[in-house]
């Protein structure tokens, strides 16, 4: 996804968010500011993490108001302290007011995956396994959600359903078997698409094998499991380890030396940093 359409797409899930919290107008801001007033407002974080999403945060206000100016203390993908001031918005009263909360639920949402997925990647540092995202992401939520991962040391497996072949349970079910799955895949999908296969058992494993599957993903499979499906494997197509994986049980598949381990708990279990805007005051 390029950069101009990414911005496109931001803008228009951001739009939404503000109509969402904005229906008709902002009854408590209009009835204490009659007028426009120019104010400022400190964003302060209030847990020690990894900032993420300050040009969403930014972009909240200047949707509302293209003469708001953001000004910021640090940056994407640097660690952030309680109490620390991160940045000020500059702006009409009305405005920092109205875009208060849409802007720190992103932008909490956002320091909270790449806080997350920070701490699981520094779990995999010295091995060569790459950390995944998944599409267990919140509905409308997936283009932020994935850049915070990126922001926070991990990578992103396939955006979207376009974007890659991954038969699992009940692609092969429907199909009749691993090995009908991949060649029906492999005749409908273009050349240079990659098929993965999600196997749950060594016999799986095997099948995908013969069938030719490009990457071989392992799951809800025990450690030892893990470690005989690699070796059945062999170097013929590329591993992810997936099922279940959070920062607390991790460490039991680090050192089995797959390619890939992806997790749905860097984006659906990631818990917020807690980020606020204080002080407000007209200048």
């Amino acid at each position: 996804m390029n950069k101009i359409t990414m911005t496109l797409q931001a803008d228009h899930l951001i739009l939404e968010a503000l109509k969402e919290d904005i229906s008709s107008e902002d009854v408590s801001t209009n009835a204490v500011m009659k007028e426009a007033v120019t104010g400022e407002v400190e964003l302060i974080c209030k847990q020690d993490g990894i900032a993420a999403g300050l040009d969403v945060f930014k972009r909240v206000f200047e949707l509302l108001d293209a003469e708001t100016k953001v000004e910021f203390y640090c940056k994407d993908g640097e660690e952030v302290r309680n109490g620390q001031r991160m940045g000020k918005v500059v702006g009409d009263i009305r405005v920092l007011l109205s875009g208060e909360r849409v802007a720190l639920n992103f932008l909490q949402r956002m320091c909270g995956i790449a806080t997350y997925t920070h701490a699981v990647a520094a779990l995999l540092k010295g091995s060569r396994t790459k950390l995944l995202d998944t599409r267990k992401t919140t509905p409308n939520m997936r283009i932020f959600e994935k850049y915070a991962v990126r922001v926070g040391g991990g990578y992103n497996h396939r955006y979207n359903l376009s974007d890659g072949v991954l038969l699992k349970d009940n692609h092969i079910g429907a199909a009749g078997s691993v090995t009908k799955a991949v060649k029906m895949a492999r005749e409908y999908a273009p050349f240079v698409r990659k098929i993965e296969v999600e196997a749950e058992n060594l016999d799986m494993v095997r099948e995908a094998v013969e069938a030719g599957a490009d990457i071989i993903m392992l799951d809800n499979m025990s450690a030892e499991d893990m470690a005989e499906a690699i070796k059945i494997i062999d170097g013929r197509a590329q591993t992810e380890c997936s099922g279940n994986v959070t920062k607390e049980n991790i460490s039991r598949i680090v050192n089995l030396g797959v390619d890939f381990i992806s997790s749905g708990a860097l984006t659906h279990s990631a818990p917020i940093l807690d980020v606020s805007l204080k002080n407000l005051h007209a200048v």
